[in-house]
C-alpha cells in the first residue's frame, strides 16, 4: 500500500521521471508556457518554482544546483539573467496551472503550466 507516499510515479521508473520533470521546467522557462497533462503539471510545478527561488538566491552554488537538475545551460543562464530580476519581489507563485480541457484520443485532462507575470 502506499500510504502517505508523496508524488505520482507518472508510470515511469524514476530517473524517466526525473528526466522528464528537468525538461518540463527546462520548457517551461524558454517559452513561458507549457502544455502538458494535469498531472505532470503538478509534479513539475514545485521543481519550477524551486528553480525560480534558487535564481533569486543568485550565488554560484544554487547556479551549480540548477544545472545540476536541469541539465541545460541556457535555461539556467535564462534563469538567473531574466527570470529572477522579474520575479526579485515576489514571495512565490511563480507559476499557474490553467485547465483547457481532455485531450483527444485518451482523455486526459490538459492544462497549461505558465509563469505568471
Amino acid at each position: 500500500m502506499r500510504h502517505a507516499k508523496q508524488g505520482r510515479k507518472l508510470g515511469v521508473d524514476s530517473s524517466h521521471r526525473k528526466a522528464m520533470l528537468g525538461n518540463l521546467v527546462v520548457s517551461l522557462v524558454e517559452h513561458g508556457r507549457i502544455r502538458t497533462t494535469e498531472s505532470k503539471a503538478k509534479e513539475a510545478r514545485p521543481l519550477a518554482e524551486k528553480m525560480i527561488t534558487l535564481a533569486k538566491r543568485g550565488d554560484l552554488a544554487a547556479r551549480r544546483q540548477a544545472v545540476a537538475r536541469l541539465r541545460s545551460k541556457d535555461a539556467v543562464h535564462t534563469l538567473f539573467s531574466e527570470l529572477a530580476p522579474r520575479y526579485a519581489d515576489r514571495a512565490g507563485g511563480y507559476t499557474r496551472i490553467t485547465r483547457i480541457g481532455p485531450r483527444n484520443g485518451d482523455a486526459a485532462e490538459m492544462v497549461f503550466l505558465e509563469l505568471v507575470e
